[in-house]
């Protein structure tokens, strides 16, 4: 049995991905000449944990203020340790495997490390691979495209 166990460990994994996040209000008001391109402001992160139990992009904090995202509302969320209120800040626009799309972001109690939900993932088309410990890149052509309207 132990045998087993230690093969699923190898076979599975966490599957980390590097994404671009961007400040759309950011991208708006350089695009109209408001500001500058170099004031759009944008953080890379290395380490992103893809979380398939999580909803959308949550980010801590820091990041948060960082990317000078605006609060949309507060609601109660569903975490471990029961029933708690967070903050959703709008206009996070993600960059990774060269797709590209603008979601709102959970704020994570400090400390925490950033995590991609299926929400981004599905409307980007992006599939976790446990076994690779990467993401797939799903096709938006031909009959076996990702996209679906049924």
């Amino acid at each position: 049995m132990t045998s087993i166990l230690n093969l699923s460990q190898k076979v599975m994994g966490k599957v980390h991905t590097k994404l671009t996040i961007i400040n759309r209000g950011d991208q708006i008001r350089a695009k109209d000449g408001t500001i500058t391109e170099d004031k759009i402001r944008s953080v890379t992160l290395d380490r992103v944990l893809v979380d398939t139990g999580a909803t959308t992009l949550c980010l801590p904090p820091e990041i948060i203020a960082k990317l000078g995202l605006e609060l949309l509302k507060e609601v109660d969320v569903a975490t471990a340790m029961g029933i708690g209120k967070a903050r959703i800040f709008r206009d996070a626009t993600i960059s990774l495997y060269g797709r590209e799309g603008t979601f709102e972001c959970l704020e994570l109690p400090g400390g925490r490390d950033p995590l991609l939900g299926v929400i981004p993932l599905e409307m980007l088309g992006l599939e976790p691979d446990l076994k690779n410990q990467s993401l797939k890149v799903l096709p938006t052509e031909s009959v076996d495209t990702y996209l679906t309207i049924l």
